[in-house]
């Protein structure tokens, strides 16, 4: 069962999102065949993703008379990097594509990240598609074309903006989702209710038994209500040069715990629902919101099965990552807080001594849930 398609409407071009709410059934294929461009289609997933779900993706477009190569990578964060970029030029050199031909990323955030580059990149610029298997890549990363990879001294340093043509989300994904990627997955969910809309955080809260049980009908609600807010602000600002930076809300504080700890070893989620709180305590710290406003926050993400504590990281190593981040300007930390909950904006105005003080109050936290 498909809802009526999101539209996202960028600079470039516009294009759909379907959300399929879970029904049982599973299509990859017939709704992104409108938006392959020519007969050359080349698959990147990854080694967790392939056996799920690439042969039904595979076959479907071959069936339909399409020329389909595939590259699968290593899982994980830790393999995005220019190394897997190259393995997907190979694949694109070897068979001879030309500018006409799609590239399709089948998998999470990671994958969808990497994909979008290499086709920003390749022969400057093919068409791609999004078919995001986890929850954190439907409601957050496949939507709105930032694309890119790590380097060691930064997370998301090198990339592009690149739109895909079409997005297709299905909740069938989930059944085969791990609990603790799922749970990642609802750290952006959990931002959209704090930075956009604070009913959305008490819809979040009455739901979250049958949120965490997978119940398809409100899996999928949940996600065109992200997406929509996602299309929304990246309608507005496209290359975030103004509000998109909201979006970033949590992830400065967590970009440090991923930077610091290896990429990998804590999820993105995690560490942004980590870095949430933080931003949460910092916000607090400047007198914006109160301290029930803070534990309710940590309320939620402790109810989705996520960290509210950081590791345990030095402030000036802290500090020296948090310099490496995309939002400093002019040499300033630029952070994503919160004027109340449902309201965020962007800051560099605030004493580095606020900020120290909050990250001197880290304490070693596992990012582990209960499998």
């Amino acid at each position: 069962m498909t809802q009526e398609p999101l539209i996202v409407k960028t600079q470039s071009h516009d294009y759909p999102i379907f959300i399929r709410a879970s029904d049982g059934q599973i299509d990859l294929v017939s709704q992104i065949i409108p938006f392959i461009t020519a007969k050359q289609v080349l698959i990147v997933t990854n080694d967790v993703v392939a056996p799920l779900y690439l042969s039904q993706l595979q076959d479907g477009l071959l069936s339909t008379g399409f020329h389909v190569e595939v590259c699968v990578l290593p899982d994980g964060e830790a393999h995005k990097t220019q190394d897997s970029i190259n393995a997907i030029y190979d694949v694109l050199l070897g068979a001879h594509f030309a500018r006409d031909c799609t590239l399709i990323a089948l998998g999470g955030g990671v994958i969808g990240d990497m994909t979008g580059f290499a086709a920003a990149s390749f022969m400057r610029g093919v068409n791609f598609i999004q078919v995001p298997t986890t929850l954190l890549a439907q409601v957050d990363s496949s939507v709105g074309g930032k694309t890119g990879i790590n380097h060691p001294r930064g997370k998301n340093m090198i990339g592009a903006f690149w739109q895909p043509s079409c997005v297709l989300a299905d909740m069938a994904t989930f059944q085969t989702l791990p609990e603790r990627e799922f749970a990642a997955g609802m750290a952006e969910v959990i931002k959209y209710a704090l930075i956009m809309d604070a009913d959305f955080l008490t819809w979040l809260e009455d739901n979250a038994d049958q949120i965490n049980a997978k119940d398809g009908q409100l899996l999928g609600e949940m996600v065109y209500r992200c997406c929509d807010f996602k299309a929304q602000i990246v309608a507005a600002d496209e290359r975030e040069s103004g509000k998109r930076a909201l979006l970033n809300f949590g992830h400065t504080f967590g970009h440090v715990i991923e930077a610091h700890q290896g990429y990998g070893a804590w999820l993105h989620g995690e560490a942004v629902a980590a870095g949430m709180v933080q931003a949460a305590q910092m916000s607090h710290k400047l007198g914006l919101i109160s301290a029930d406003d803070v534990r309710r926050i940590e309320t939620i993400i402790e109810k989705y099965h996520l960290p509210t504590k950081p590791p345990k990281i030095g402030v000036e190593q802290a500090l020296d990552l948090m310099g490496h981040d995309k939002k400093v300007q002019q040499g300033k930390i630029r952070l994503v807080l919160l004027r109340s909950i449902g309201d965020a904006f962007v800051t560099a105005d605030f004493e580095l001594a606020d900020l120290e003080a909050v990250l001197a109050g880290q304490m070693t936290a596992s990012p582990l849930i209960d499998e």
